[in-house]
């Protein structure tokens, strides 16, 4: 493995096995930050009713924002997917359940009071419960990921190639029951699974991009052009087209990635993208408390700027709520307490493994 953390050119096409990637900390980084921009945008928009500069960012990302967040996650499951049920259980499964029940009931205990006065209590306790079939607000991506995770390890041994293929129809399918966690289920899995299938072909496109630079930039100008054009036009939404544009955006994201690690730009990317999940898990506090102020108080009337401060205080404020709650002794919220471990707890583990 290279000292930057990506294979190195002379060597195979397997993942590492130890370490952390530069490129994928600064793919991921990327993606958690888009992630918080689309709700901090779009939800300043549906607040303000109209729609600011910020607007097309969203739109620009919309094909691969998601995408590229599933592949990446599902590109080091070869390394672990031959483990044995309780441990694979308990570092794919419990581990994100854990800080689902967490956060899903943080996240309720706020919205609670604003939907008792629109219902009632009763109602409030039944729309808590519901939040464990149906994922509540922003934290579908913690539900979903376990089922990915278990899903595949199923499945191993069908032929992956059906698998891709039933994957694929079911994104192009455009399922819609109204249940996020299907829905999402059938729009999303082809790119997990192709981050596991084609992991090595992700890596030697990153070594690529690390060793020649220049073909890399300008196939990512090509990729952006076509992205925007598509966008604009409305393709991007057509069957078969989405597909593609998902995959070619999580292309362009890795390449991104690894040029931005190369030259050692932008780390705030990185930093981000190793604790990409304790900014998921507790964006949506600033963004809200953002939102509310600069909305009531006028003091910014244009909604493209207050979109993208919304924004950076989602960023920035749930790593501010992250390192408080350390301080504080709140640790639970951000590591999983000994108590809810089903296997052998990992020496040094923390919320964000390399894995």
């Amino acid at each position: 493995m290279a000292a930057t953390g990506t294979i190195a050119a002379s060597g195979g096409l397997k993942p590492p096995a130890a370490a952390r990637v530069d490129w994928v900390d600064y793919a991921k980084g990327i993606c958690i930050v888009m992630v918080v921009m689309m709700h901090s945008v779009l939800g300043v928009e549906l607040a303000a009713g109209g729609t600011g500069f910020m607007h097309v960012a969203v739109a620009f990302a919309k094909p691969f924002r998601m995408p590229d967040f599933f592949l990446i996650s599902g590109l080091f499951l070869s390394l672990v997917i031959d483990r044995d049920w309780r441990t694979y259980l308990d570092r794919k499964v419990v581990h994100f359940a854990y800080f689902y029940v967490v956060w899903v009931t943080i996240q309720f205990g706020f919205k609670a009071p604003a939907f008792a006065a629109e219902t009632s209590w009763r109602e409030v306790g039944l729309l808590y419960l519901e939040s464990f079939i149906e994922p509540f607000g922003t934290l579908w991506f913690i539900y979903l990921l376990p089922v990915f995770f278990v899903v595949t390890k199923l499945t191993r041994r069908v032929p992956q190639l059906a698998i891709w293929l039933v994957a694929a129809a079911l994104e192009t399918a455009r399922i819609a029951t109204g249940w996020t966690a299907i829905d999402e289920f059938c729009a999303r899995f082809v790119y997990f699974y192709s981050g596991y299938l084609f992991a090595p072909y992700v890596f030697a496109l990153s070594d690529r991009a690390r060793n020649h630079p220049a073909p890399a930039l300008a196939a990512l100008a090509m990729w952006a052009l076509i992205n925007a054009g598509l966008v604009t036009v409305g393709a991007s939404e057509w069957k078969i087209v989405s597909l593609v544009l998902g995959f070619a955006g999580a292309c362009a994201i890795i390449t991104m990635g690894t040029l931005l690690a190369r030259a050692q730009w932008l780390n705030f990317f990185r930093f981000c993208g190793e604790h990409s999940i304790v900014i998921y898990l507790a964006f949506f506090l600033p963004m809200a408390a953002t939102r509310t102020l600069l909305l009531r108080t006028g003091v910014i009337p244009d909604i493209g700027t207050v979109s993208l401060i919304v924004t950076i205080a989602g960023v920035l404020g749930a790593l501010a709520i992250w390192q408080l709650a350390l301080r504080l002794g709140a640790n639970f919220l951000f590591e999983r307490p000994d108590a809810f471990w089903i296997a052998p707890k990992k020496a040094g583990v923390r919320l964000q493994a390399a894995e």
